[in-house]
């Protein structure tokens, strides 16, 4: 193997590492369960935001030279920093971080020790987590480079004998629009978010190993995308299938945590339960130490220094504390609306990024505009908010009832700031002329 391709394995490697948050284990086997026999068209949607649009992130973010400002800047300076502001939080301690405290609880403990309570848990977990933020130490890293094959052997193990010696036959559940209901859930695993902000490590990693063009850096970052975005699709598609052949043996209401627990004790028994519950603690407990150390480096350069590292850190880990004894059910749903609003907008800059270099900023604002304004609108329906009329010609839009129907505004105002900016342009030159 030469030198090049093991750099981009192991960089796609440590990519899908990144990725790969331990929370994101709920999420397929329910789903799957939740599809039954429609699981395939429900993996494909889930495939396209939860694996596509990550990898399609980390090729946009390349081009742009892993810059957030450059990457969202043609919207305005101003917009960029907000949104980095808003997707570090939505990572950080208001959604992600508390998350992977909940699932240590509900996933690594609780089935073992169901007596201890969660506070506990939150309380020990987030201590550990800030001691290693504080102070960093090699034992992370020793976790980290052997937890990650460690849980995939585990994985996939489950998901071998899981297909070969199948628990349940997939029922029909009544899913309608099993492609865009995965799409839509997709958007839980928060990976196209954390993509904006990876892909520049990525990229860095590649330059500090001496590679020196930006054809060079931008061929290397996308196709350890790839092989991050291989995995991916593995551990994903695997147990999203696990989930559709669990349908006749659990209840609907099932919890998602409590699903993955008992679709894993069915299959490998006791040991392997065990063995899980150990995997994805640990797991948790390295992404949240990243993320974390994300959320106190990045307030710390954008504010320049006001505030400092440690004092954020602290606040980050005490705030996720609180946040994570709600539980991993309360936390997604908290986290829909705002997913709902941020998705679409990263997945136009994402596009119009992959477009080309030569899209002027008019039309960047434009069709962020359309698909803002349309996401905040459905984000107030699922708040159960009244939006009237707006959300009368929200709802009439086409491909609204597949969760898309942002896609049409934002083409419409893209073009319309494009045409002004043409008009002004031309009038401004007939002016200069006539002087």
């Amino acid at each position: 193997m030469n030198k090049e391709m093991k750099d981009i394995l192991v960089a796609g490697s440590a990519l899908f590492a990144m990725f790969f948050g331990a929370g994101n284990l709920i999420f397929p086997p329910a789903l799957g369960f939740l599809a039954g026999k429609n699981w395939f068209f429900c993996m494909l949607g889930f495939f396209m935001t939860g694996v596509g649009l990550p990898i399609l992130g980390v090729a946009a973010l390349a081009i742009r030279g892993g810059s957030l400002e450059c990457f969202a800047g043609k919207v305005s300076i101003t917009f960029a920093k907000v949104m980095g502001l808003i997707v570090v939080l939505a990572i950080g301690p208001l959604l992600a971080i508390p998350r992977t405290g909940a699932t240590v609880y509900e996933i690594g403990i609780k089935p073992m020790w169901p007596s201890i309570p969660p506070l506990a848990i939150s309380i020990v977990f987030f201590a550990v987590t800030l001691f290693f933020v504080i102070k960093p130490s090699t034992i992370i890293d020793k976790i980290g480079k052997y937890l990650t094959p460690a849980l995939l052997l585990i994985i996939a193990l489950i998901v071998a004998k899981g297909i070969f010696f199948p628990i349940g036959t997939p029922q029909q559940t009544g899913l309608e629009m099993a492609l865009s209901k995965g799409f839509v859930e997709g958007y839980q695993t928060m990976d196209a978010l954390a993509s904006i902000l990876f892909a520049g490590l990525v990229l860095k990693a590649f330059v500090d190993k001496g590679y020196a063009t930006k054809s060079q850096q931008l061929r290397l970052t996308c196709m350890a995308g790839l092989v991050a975005g291989a995995g991916l699709m593995f551990v994903y598609g695997g147990l999203l299938y696990l989930g559709a052949t669990a349908t006749p043996l659990f209840e609907a209401g099932i919890s998602r945590a409590d699903l993955i627990v008992s679709i894993t004790g069915r299959i490998l028994g006791w040991a392997g339960q065990g063995a899980m519950c150990l995997a994805v603690s640990a797991a948790c407990l390295t992404t949240a130490i990243g993320l974390t150390a994300v959320v106190g480096s990045y307030l710390e350069n954008i504010s320049k220094g006001k505030l400092a590292y440690r004092p954020v850190v602290i606040a980050t880990a005490l705030f996720s504390t609180l946040i994570s004894v709600s539980g991993v059910e309360q936390i997604v749903t908290l986290s829909v609306p705002l997913l709902i609003i941020a998705y679409p907008v990263v997945i136009v800059l994402i596009a119009l990024t992959l477009a080309g270099a030569n899209l002027s900023p008019a039309i960047y604002r434009g069709a962020v505009v359309g698909a803002l304004l349309v996401s905040i609108c459905n984000a107030l329906t699922v708040l159960k908010v009244d939006t009237g009329k707006l959300g009368e010609l929200v709802s009439g839009l086409p491909l609204a009832d597949s969760g898309f129907g942002w896609i049409l505004p934002a083409l419409v105002l893209a073009g319309l700031c494009e045409g002004v900016r043409l008009l002004l342009s031309a009038s401004s030159e007939q002016k200069g002329l006539k002087a």
